[in-house]
């Protein structure tokens, strides 16, 4: 195929995919009331929420259009969920050809694990916020029982879920590295010190609750999915039997053992000799002929 010819075919993939994503643009629109509601079940959660009548209290506008582009925006995303399925299979198909077999079973694995992965994360995070929503608002000065605006609430959830997702991702990376064999289950094991460390610095830089509730809850969880990593990663080094190998524990000044005992040879018969073979007569330099100065004419 030629260049051209790929070119004409990711024009041809990309086309598809934006038709999936405004489809599901379209479903996201009519599904952006029922998301909001179940976004803001935290806010409506707080002490103080629910006012006399029993509804929950109103977001704060700061503009006309802030609804509005709040509800496309909300579309947006779940037009990406919905299409999802679409506008990946046609990333995966241009990216397949390239692919060995063994290269795309295990992207068929990775793919249908990061998937629940992401959905795990996402689930925590909007456990978080329901408990982080609280301790930032007790916290503050203005109490529970404020008036949140609406855009950048929206946006503190979302952030939230987006973050937990990706970092639930995290595994994965450790399982590439050790199917692909730069890394054994035993190295990967070394590393789990900084691994913690690493963990809940990043969990309480990249977390938008300041609130010890969730970089904790986030921290933790990266540390467990890593060790769930680590062993699986033992499974595999198990089943393909590393460390094993012939020079495995020994040192570099060491002779290796050979588990190959060899066979006795036996003596082979006598060969008798053969008659000598007569010398060939030395051959003698010829006697120089002597010339007369008249010879050359």
């Amino acid at each position: 195929m030629s260049l051209i010819e790929h070119f004409r075919e990711l024009r041809t993939r990309l086309f598809r995919a934006s038709l999936a994503i405004v489809a599901g643009l379209i479903v996201g629109f009519v599904l952006s009331r029922p998301a909001f509601n179940l976004l803001k079940e935290p806010y409506c959660n707080l002490p103080g929420a629910i006012d006399a009548s029993g509804e929950c209290h109103k977001f704060l506008l700061l503009s006309p259009a802030d609804g509005f582009i709040l509800r496309l925006k909300l579309a947006l995303w779940i037009g990406l969920i919905v299409g999802a399925p679409v506008w990946l299979y046609q990333l995966w198909a241009f990216i397949a050809p390239g692919l060995h077999r063994h290269e795309r079973k295990w992207a068929y694995v990775f793919v249908a694990i990061a998937a629940p992965l992401f959905a795990g994360g996402a689930v925590l995070a909007y456990l978080v916020v329901d408990k982080g929503l609280t301790f930032l608002l007790e916290s503050g000065v203005t109490g529970t029982d404020s008036q949140l605006e609406v855009t950048r609430y929206i946006s503190f959830v979302t952030n939230m879920i987006l973050l937990f997702g990706v970092a639930f991702e995290f595994p994965l990376i450790l399982l590439m590295l050790n199917f692909t064999g730069v890394a054994s289950a035993r190295r990967l094991l070394s590393w789990w010190r900084v691994v913690i460390f690493i963990s809940f610095a990043f969990a309480a830089i990249a977390t938008p609750d300041p609130g010890p509730f969730g970089m904790t809850l986030l921290a933790a969880s990266l540390c467990l999915l890593y060790f769930v990593a680590v062993g699986v990663a033992f499974l595999n080094d198990k089943r393909r039997g590393r460390g094993k190998e012939i020079y495995a524990g020994i040192d570099d000044d060491e002779v290796s053992p050979l588990d190959l005992t060899p066979e006795p040879v036996e003596a082979g018969q006598q060969v008798e000799a053969a008659d000598p073979i007569d010398a060939p007569e030395p051959i003698t330099a010829p006697t120089p002929i002597e010339r007369r100065y008249d010879d050359m004419t």
